[in-house]
Protein backbone atom coordinates (compact mmCIF):
# COMPACT_ATOMS: atom_id res chain seq x y z
CA UNK A 1 0.00 0.00 0.00
CA UNK A 2 1.43 3.38 -0.98
CA UNK A 3 1.39 5.83 1.89
CA UNK A 4 -0.47 9.10 1.61
CA UNK A 5 2.60 11.16 0.78
CA UNK A 6 4.02 8.95 -1.95
CA UNK A 7 0.63 8.54 -3.61
CA UNK A 8 0.77 12.24 -4.46
CA UNK A 9 4.27 12.02 -5.89
CA UNK A 10 4.69 11.31 -9.59
CA UNK A 11 7.53 8.82 -9.18
CA UNK A 12 8.46 7.00 -12.35
CA UNK A 13 10.99 4.65 -10.82
CA UNK A 14 9.51 3.28 -7.58
CA UNK A 15 8.48 0.01 -9.18
CA UNK A 16 7.73 -2.08 -6.11
CA UNK A 17 4.92 0.06 -4.65
CA UNK A 18 3.28 0.55 -8.01
CA UNK A 19 3.97 -2.83 -9.60
CA UNK A 20 0.31 -3.69 -9.98
CA UNK A 21 -0.50 -0.39 -11.63
CA UNK A 22 2.43 -0.81 -14.00
CA UNK A 23 1.33 -4.31 -14.95
CA UNK A 24 -2.10 -2.99 -15.91
CA UNK A 25 -0.62 -0.09 -17.86
CA UNK A 26 1.87 -2.30 -19.65
CA UNK A 27 -0.89 -4.69 -20.63
CA UNK A 28 -2.78 -1.80 -22.20
CA UNK A 29 0.33 -0.31 -23.83
CA UNK A 30 3.02 -2.83 -24.85
CA UNK A 31 5.28 0.05 -25.95
CA UNK A 32 5.60 1.36 -22.39
CA UNK A 33 9.10 1.07 -20.92
CA UNK A 34 9.32 -1.92 -18.57
CA UNK A 35 10.72 -1.60 -15.06
CA UNK A 36 12.67 -4.31 -13.30
CA UNK A 37 11.61 -5.53 -9.82
CA UNK A 38 14.44 -3.52 -8.21
CA UNK A 39 13.12 -0.31 -9.74
CA UNK A 40 15.69 -0.14 -12.53
CA UNK A 41 14.61 0.23 -16.11
CA UNK A 42 15.91 -2.15 -18.70
CA UNK A 43 19.11 -0.53 -19.85
CA UNK A 44 18.51 0.95 -23.28
CA UNK A 45 21.15 1.01 -25.94
CA UNK A 46 22.90 4.33 -26.30
CA UNK A 47 21.56 6.27 -29.25
CA UNK A 48 24.69 6.37 -31.39
CA UNK A 49 22.87 7.13 -34.62
CA UNK A 50 24.48 10.01 -36.47
CA UNK A 51 21.67 12.49 -37.26
CA UNK A 52 23.74 14.28 -39.92
CA UNK A 53 26.10 11.68 -41.46
CA UNK A 54 26.94 13.90 -44.43
CA UNK A 55 27.86 16.88 -42.22
CA UNK A 56 31.55 16.37 -41.52
CA UNK A 57 32.10 19.25 -39.13
CA UNK A 58 33.48 19.86 -36.65
CA UNK A 59 36.73 18.11 -37.43
CA UNK A 60 39.07 17.15 -34.57
CA UNK A 61 41.43 19.88 -35.81
CA UNK A 62 38.65 22.49 -35.62
CA UNK A 63 37.72 21.40 -32.11
CA UNK A 64 41.27 21.77 -30.87
CA UNK A 65 41.75 25.11 -32.65
CA UNK A 66 38.54 26.54 -31.17
CA UNK A 67 39.46 25.25 -27.73
CA UNK A 68 42.87 26.93 -27.97
CA UNK A 69 41.47 30.21 -29.32
CA UNK A 70 38.82 30.51 -26.63
CA UNK A 71 41.31 29.56 -23.95
CA UNK A 72 43.63 32.34 -25.12
CA UNK A 73 40.74 34.80 -25.04
CA UNK A 74 39.01 33.89 -21.78
CA UNK A 75 41.40 31.71 -19.83
CA UNK A 76 39.81 28.61 -18.35
CA UNK A 77 36.54 29.57 -16.55
CA UNK A 78 37.18 29.63 -12.82
CA UNK A 79 33.69 28.33 -12.05
CA UNK A 80 34.60 25.00 -13.69
CA UNK A 81 38.12 24.60 -12.31
CA UNK A 82 37.11 22.37 -9.42
CA UNK A 83 35.36 19.98 -11.81
CA UNK A 84 38.39 19.89 -14.06
CA UNK A 85 40.64 19.24 -11.07
CA UNK A 86 38.44 16.33 -9.94
CA UNK A 87 38.31 15.00 -13.49
CA UNK A 88 42.08 14.96 -13.86
CA UNK A 89 42.55 13.24 -10.50
CA UNK A 90 40.04 10.49 -11.33
CA UNK A 91 40.75 9.94 -15.00
CA UNK A 92 44.51 10.56 -15.06
CA UNK A 93 45.79 10.19 -11.48
CA UNK A 94 49.34 9.50 -12.71
CA UNK A 95 49.54 12.77 -14.65
CA UNK A 96 50.39 16.00 -12.89
CA UNK A 97 47.65 18.57 -13.58
CA UNK A 98 50.14 21.27 -14.49
CA UNK A 99 51.48 19.10 -17.33
CA UNK A 100 48.15 18.21 -18.92
CA UNK A 101 47.10 21.60 -20.28
CA UNK A 102 47.98 25.19 -19.30
CA UNK A 103 44.61 25.83 -17.62
CA UNK A 104 45.67 26.51 -14.05
CA UNK A 105 43.83 29.77 -13.27
CA UNK A 106 45.19 29.80 -9.69
CA UNK A 107 42.86 27.00 -8.58
CA UNK A 108 43.22 26.85 -4.82
CA UNK A 109 41.57 23.46 -4.29
CA UNK A 110 39.37 24.75 -1.48
CA UNK A 111 36.10 23.47 -2.93
CA UNK A 112 35.32 19.93 -1.82
CA UNK A 113 33.94 17.36 -4.18
CA UNK A 114 30.28 17.90 -4.92
CA UNK A 115 27.95 14.96 -4.35
CA UNK A 116 26.05 13.63 -7.34
CA UNK A 117 22.75 14.51 -5.68
CA UNK A 118 23.91 18.08 -5.03
CA UNK A 119 24.94 18.31 -8.68
CA UNK A 120 21.58 17.04 -9.88
CA UNK A 121 19.62 19.52 -7.76
CA UNK A 122 21.89 22.37 -8.82
CA UNK A 123 21.32 21.48 -12.47
CA UNK A 124 17.55 21.33 -11.99
CA UNK A 125 17.63 24.76 -10.32
CA UNK A 126 19.68 26.18 -13.22
CA UNK A 127 16.92 25.50 -15.75
CA UNK A 128 15.45 28.61 -17.40
CA UNK A 129 17.23 31.11 -15.20
CA UNK A 130 20.55 32.89 -14.83
CA UNK A 131 23.59 31.32 -13.22
CA UNK A 132 23.49 33.91 -10.43
CA UNK A 133 19.84 33.21 -9.60
CA UNK A 134 20.31 29.44 -9.63
CA UNK A 135 23.25 29.73 -7.23
CA UNK A 136 21.16 31.91 -4.92
CA UNK A 137 18.32 29.40 -5.07
CA UNK A 138 20.57 26.48 -4.12
CA UNK A 139 22.20 28.43 -1.29
CA UNK A 140 18.78 29.46 0.01
CA UNK A 141 17.51 25.89 -0.16
CA UNK A 142 20.48 24.49 1.76
CA UNK A 143 20.31 27.28 4.31
CA UNK A 144 16.64 26.64 5.06
CA UNK A 145 16.88 22.83 4.79
CA UNK A 146 20.45 21.67 5.59
CA UNK A 147 19.94 17.99 4.68
CA UNK A 148 18.11 16.24 1.85
CA UNK A 149 16.06 14.46 4.49
CA UNK A 150 14.86 17.91 5.59
CA UNK A 151 13.93 18.73 2.01
CA UNK A 152 12.00 15.49 1.57
CA UNK A 153 10.05 16.08 4.79
CA UNK A 154 9.28 19.73 4.06
CA UNK A 155 6.05 21.08 2.62
CA UNK A 156 6.25 21.97 -1.05
CA UNK A 157 5.21 25.57 -0.41
CA UNK A 158 8.11 26.04 2.01
CA UNK A 159 10.52 24.69 -0.57
CA UNK A 160 9.03 26.90 -3.26
CA UNK A 161 9.58 29.96 -1.08
CA UNK A 162 13.20 28.95 -0.56
CA UNK A 163 14.02 28.67 -4.27
CA UNK A 164 11.64 31.28 -5.67
CA UNK A 165 14.53 33.54 -6.74
CA UNK A 166 15.46 30.90 -9.32
CA UNK A 167 12.09 30.93 -11.07
CA UNK A 168 9.67 28.11 -11.93
CA UNK A 169 9.62 27.15 -8.25
CA UNK A 170 6.60 24.77 -8.31
CA UNK A 171 7.95 22.77 -11.25
CA UNK A 172 11.45 22.52 -9.82
CA UNK A 173 10.22 21.55 -6.35
CA UNK A 174 8.06 18.83 -7.89
CA UNK A 175 11.11 17.41 -9.70
CA UNK A 176 13.34 17.56 -6.61
CA UNK A 177 10.71 15.97 -4.35
CA UNK A 178 10.13 13.24 -6.92
CA UNK A 179 13.85 12.39 -7.09
CA UNK A 180 14.16 12.28 -3.31
CA UNK A 181 11.03 10.20 -2.74
CA UNK A 182 12.08 7.70 -5.41
CA UNK A 183 15.55 7.37 -3.90
CA UNK A 184 14.12 6.91 -0.41
CA UNK A 185 11.68 4.27 -1.63
CA UNK A 186 14.21 2.32 -3.70
CA UNK A 187 17.49 2.76 -1.86
CA UNK A 188 16.47 3.61 1.69
CA UNK A 189 18.75 6.66 1.65
CA UNK A 190 19.05 9.91 -0.25
CA UNK A 191 22.20 9.34 -2.22
CA UNK A 192 23.18 8.98 -5.88
CA UNK A 193 26.81 7.97 -5.36
CA UNK A 194 25.99 4.45 -6.61
CA UNK A 195 25.89 5.93 -10.11
CA UNK A 196 29.69 6.15 -10.06
CA UNK A 197 29.86 2.36 -10.42
CA UNK A 198 27.53 2.17 -13.43
CA UNK A 199 28.17 2.36 -17.16
CA UNK A 200 27.13 5.44 -19.13
CA UNK A 201 24.11 3.56 -20.53
CA UNK A 202 23.05 2.54 -17.02
CA UNK A 203 23.52 6.05 -15.66
CA UNK A 204 21.38 7.51 -18.44
CA UNK A 205 18.68 4.91 -17.79
CA UNK A 206 18.69 5.59 -14.05
CA UNK A 207 18.53 9.37 -14.27
CA UNK A 208 16.02 9.40 -17.12
CA UNK A 209 13.57 7.54 -14.89
CA UNK A 210 13.17 10.62 -12.70
CA UNK A 211 10.35 12.88 -13.83
CA UNK A 212 11.67 16.28 -14.86
CA UNK A 213 15.23 15.12 -15.51
CA UNK A 214 15.89 15.55 -19.22
CA UNK A 215 18.81 14.80 -21.57
CA UNK A 216 20.68 18.04 -20.89
CA UNK A 217 20.54 17.52 -17.12
CA UNK A 218 21.73 13.93 -17.54
CA UNK A 219 24.61 15.07 -19.76
CA UNK A 220 25.66 17.70 -17.21
CA UNK A 221 25.73 15.12 -14.41
CA UNK A 222 27.77 12.77 -16.58
CA UNK A 223 30.34 15.43 -17.47
CA UNK A 224 30.64 17.46 -14.25
CA UNK A 225 29.84 15.06 -11.42
CA UNK A 226 30.71 11.64 -12.83
CA UNK A 227 33.75 12.63 -14.93
CA UNK A 228 32.41 10.92 -18.04
CA UNK A 229 33.06 12.00 -21.62
CA UNK A 230 29.85 13.74 -22.61
CA UNK A 231 28.99 17.06 -24.23
CA UNK A 232 25.88 18.85 -22.89
CA UNK A 233 24.21 21.26 -25.28
CA UNK A 234 22.70 24.30 -23.59
CA UNK A 235 21.41 27.43 -25.35
CA UNK A 236 24.88 29.00 -25.64
CA UNK A 237 26.56 25.90 -27.07
CA UNK A 238 23.63 25.30 -29.41
CA UNK A 239 23.62 28.81 -30.84
CA UNK A 240 27.38 28.88 -31.37
CA UNK A 241 27.38 25.44 -32.99
CA UNK A 242 24.81 26.62 -35.52
CA UNK A 243 26.49 30.00 -36.02
CA UNK A 244 29.86 28.50 -36.97
CA UNK A 245 28.41 25.66 -39.03
CA UNK A 246 29.16 22.74 -36.77
CA UNK A 247 25.59 21.54 -37.33
CA UNK A 248 23.14 22.26 -40.18
CA UNK A 249 20.96 25.35 -39.83
CA UNK A 250 17.90 23.09 -39.43
CA UNK A 251 19.38 21.26 -36.44
CA UNK A 252 17.47 21.18 -33.17
CA UNK A 253 19.13 20.90 -29.78
CA UNK A 254 18.68 17.15 -29.34
CA UNK A 255 20.19 16.33 -32.72
CA UNK A 256 22.97 18.83 -32.07
CA UNK A 257 23.76 16.90 -28.89
CA UNK A 258 23.92 13.61 -30.79
CA UNK A 259 25.99 15.07 -33.62
CA UNK A 260 28.56 16.87 -31.46
CA UNK A 261 29.02 13.89 -29.18
CA UNK A 262 29.87 11.85 -32.27
CA UNK A 263 32.22 14.43 -33.81
CA UNK A 264 34.12 15.96 -30.87
CA UNK A 265 37.07 13.90 -29.55
CA UNK A 266 36.49 12.68 -26.01
CA UNK A 267 39.67 14.28 -24.70
CA UNK A 268 38.46 17.72 -25.80
CA UNK A 269 34.82 17.53 -24.71
CA UNK A 270 35.11 18.90 -21.19
CA UNK A 271 37.38 21.87 -21.89
CA UNK A 272 35.64 22.79 -25.14
CA UNK A 273 32.18 22.61 -23.58
CA UNK A 274 33.13 24.86 -20.66
CA UNK A 275 34.78 27.38 -22.97
CA UNK A 276 31.91 27.47 -25.50
CA UNK A 277 29.45 28.00 -22.66
CA UNK A 278 31.54 30.86 -21.28
CA UNK A 279 32.03 32.40 -24.71
CA UNK A 280 28.30 32.22 -25.40
CA UNK A 281 27.62 34.23 -22.25
CA UNK A 282 30.20 36.89 -23.05
CA UNK A 283 30.13 37.24 -26.86
CA UNK A 284 26.97 38.74 -28.31
CA UNK A 285 28.27 38.29 -31.84
CA UNK A 286 28.17 34.51 -31.68
CA UNK A 287 24.60 34.33 -30.40
CA UNK A 288 23.01 36.87 -32.75
CA UNK A 289 20.02 35.56 -34.65
CA UNK A 290 19.59 35.25 -38.38
CA UNK A 291 21.74 37.56 -40.51
CA UNK A 292 22.90 39.80 -37.66
CA UNK A 293 26.50 38.72 -38.27
CA UNK A 294 26.50 40.78 -41.47
CA UNK A 295 26.20 43.97 -39.43
CA UNK A 296 29.74 43.57 -38.06
CA UNK A 297 32.53 45.65 -39.57
CA UNK A 298 34.82 43.71 -41.94
CA UNK A 299 37.84 44.36 -39.73
CA UNK A 300 36.10 43.44 -36.48
CA UNK A 301 38.24 40.60 -35.13
CA UNK A 302 37.15 40.85 -31.50
CA UNK A 303 35.64 37.35 -31.66
CA UNK A 304 38.10 34.52 -32.44
CA UNK A 305 35.28 32.50 -34.00
CA UNK A 306 34.56 35.22 -36.55
CA UNK A 307 36.37 33.43 -39.38
CA UNK A 308 34.27 30.30 -38.85
CA UNK A 309 30.91 31.96 -39.38
CA UNK A 310 32.35 34.32 -42.01
CA UNK A 311 33.50 31.32 -44.06
CA UNK A 312 30.10 29.71 -43.50
CA UNK A 313 28.35 32.77 -44.96
CA UNK A 314 30.75 32.73 -47.93
CA UNK A 315 29.90 29.08 -48.58
CA UNK A 316 26.21 29.94 -48.56
CA UNK A 317 26.79 32.70 -51.13
CA UNK A 318 28.65 30.27 -53.38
Amino acid sequence: MINKYLSKTACRCCALPIAKTLQNQNAENPQRKQLQPDGHSKTPKTNTEEPYPSHHRPTPEECRAVRDELLALHGFPREFLKYRHQRLIKTEPHINEAKSEPLNNNYDGEDGEESVLDGLVKTVLSQNTTELNSKKAFASLKSAFPTWEDVLAAESKSLENAIRCGGLAPRKVSCIKNVLSCLHERKGKLCLEYLRDLSIDEIKAELSNFKGVGPKTVACILMFNLQQDDFPVDTHVFEIARAIGWVPAIADRNKTYLHLNQRIPNELKFDLNCLLYTHGKRCRKCTMKGSSHKKLAPNDDSCPLRDYWKNLNMDKIK
